[in-house]
């Protein structure tokens, strides 16, 4: 059997040492470095952290939404907003799970189905308003000149023909009131026609 000596004894001892203490500090250093972040809010709070600049706080924060879809609601659990639906969705982690992707996905399909329908159900409405104005401003150029209407004018009416008695020449009190009352019946009699 081969024995060390001391020296040789202290020196390994030593280089164990260092190793030990290397092997510390590596395992120190690693841990000390950014951490994993679970979610879009904890990676924009260490954006903020070690962001030193706003342009390099941006590219942090871009990166941080590429990582995580979901947001996270204020009663617990996860939300996912589609921009292309304008809809929120609920899912149980800050992304999306494959099924939850497929609900998502189904959930498009349907909202292009209804957004097509009621394009489609638009167009013919305005189509067929346009058919009915195009009718309207047919039959009217079909109907001619307009007609002139008169009014209807009454004719006068003829006048009763006051009879004069040959009697009435001597300017007597009855004379005098046969002609008052002839006269009097003619004015009513003139302006009865002309309201008429």
């Amino acid at each position: 059997m081969y024995r060390l000596g001391k020296s040789a004894g202290w020196a390994f001892a030593i280089a164990s040492l260092a190793l030990l203490a290397g092997v510390s500090a590596w395992i120190a250093y690693g841990s000390s470095g950014p951490r994993v972040t679970q979610d879009y809010e904890e990676c924009a709070d260490e954006a903020k952290i070690n962001a030193s600049s706003g342009p390099e706080y941006s590219k942090l924060i871009i990166h941080c939404g590429e990582r995580f879809a979901g947001r996270r609601k204020a009663g617990g659990g996860y939300a996912y907003f589609d921009f292309m639906q304008n809809k929120t969705f609920d899912i149980a982690g800050p992304n999306p799970t494959e099924s939850e992707r497929e609900q998502i996905d189904r959930s498009y399909m349907e909202f292009l189905a209804t957004t097509r329908r009621e394009t489609i159900l638009s167009e013919l409405m305005k189509a067929q308003a346009d058919l009915e104005e195009a009718g309207i401003d047919r039959s009217r150029q079909n109907v001619g000149a307009p007609l002139a209407l008169t009014p209807k004018i009454p004719l006068p009416a003829k006048r009763p023909v006051v009879e004069h008695s040959k009697t009435c020449e001597d300017g007597s009190l009855s004379c005098g009131w046969a002609k008052l009352s002839t006269a009097v019946r003619n004015a009513f009699a003139s302006s009865n026609e002309a309201s008429r």
